[in-house]
């Protein structure tokens, strides 16, 4: 097939922290590759997800959701993120959640440029008890300003996402595919390992400890059709230590056990993962240890 018949570009996911910006990149493209958890700012990373089908490919660029509170330097670094993705694609995702526009949404969407598709995505609309409010929600939030398509979704229940797919369709230039049609994302094992682990410490530490955590690869050894993860968890303080491992370790355990069975089904094969907690504070604040850290 030559170029002239064949589409293919990127296309940016956007919206405020916790509008389910990872689960709809999942769901797109079929397999779990953006880590995803109620605590806001859970994606920190700019990280690609790639739908390859027979006349185009899609690349979906999750971004950290916009944070307009708690501006440290890691999260000032995240913001960065988010508007420098949006120069390099060929079409935005704007996501919100059903019956829940505030002005935290209309800060993002202000970011937005003006002169590119931008597509309105209505996620959760499963959540919504009565399905009569979500025509009345759609004409408010048109005049907000003007979209390519507005276009309500379950992320989560792969709802009309074969409708998003086709109204983004149209907007893809003519080209060859951007990346071999088995890739399913831009980041490699090791990114997606930490990422993982990282999941599993928001999904089983509940909300008392704080987001500021993250998860270091030391080392990543393929043995035949085993891998073998050692991962450093970095926490701020002692007793973030201590609420992470859990009585008689138990917590940490659990958080192990849950992301190796994650990993193996991942990467399509045994994985065997240590895990171990690292007290090294400030660290969100400090420049030099985000950029060691692979932030921008």
């Amino acid at each position: 097939m030559n170029a002239s018949n064949y589409h293919s570009g990127f296309i940016a996911i956007v919206g405020r922290p916790n509008v389910g910006k990872s689960t709809l990149l999942n769901h797109l493209v079929g397999q779990k590759i953006s880590i995803t958890s109620r605590k806001a700012q859970t994606t920190r990373h700019r990280i690609s997800g790639i739908l390859t089908e027979e006349h185009a490919q899609f690349v979906f660029v999750d971004t950290p959701g916009f944070q307009t509170k708690h501006l440290n330097t890691l999260n000032r670094g995240l913001n960065r993120v988010v508007t420098s993705s949006l120069r390099n694609v060929n079409v935005v995702l704007f996501v919100i959640e059903a019956r829940n526009f505030d002005e935290r949404d209309r800060q993002v969407m202000n970011l937005l440029p003006k002169n590119m598709p931008v597509l309105l995505v209505i996620n959760k609309v499963d959540n919504m008890e009565n399905k009569s409010e979500l025509l009345p929600f759609i004409q408010e939030i048109a005049k907000e300003r003007e979209f390519t398509a507005i276009v309500p979704v379950s992320a989560k229940q792969n709802k009309q996402l074969d409708t998003l797919l086709n109204a983004v369709r149209p907007y893809l230039p003519e080209g060859e595919k951007i990346y071999p049609e088995d890739e399913i994302t831009d980041r490699n094992e090791r990114f997606l390992a930490a990422e993982l682990v990282r999941e599993k410490i928001f999904r089983y530490s509940g909300e008392e400890l704080p987001y500021s955590v993250s998860v270091v690869i030391e080392q990543f050894k393929i043995e035949g059709k085993l891998r073998r993860i050692y991962a450093a968890v970095l926490v701020d303080k002692d007793a973030h230590k201590a609420m992470l491992i859990g009585k008689n370790g138990e917590k940490l355990k659990e958080i192990a056990t849950q992301a190796r069975l994650d990993m193996e089904a991942l990467f399509d094969g045994k994985v065997y993962l240590e895990v171990w907690i690292k007290v090294r504070s400030g660290w969100a604040d400090n420049a030099q240890v985000l950029k060691s850290l692979g932030y921008e």
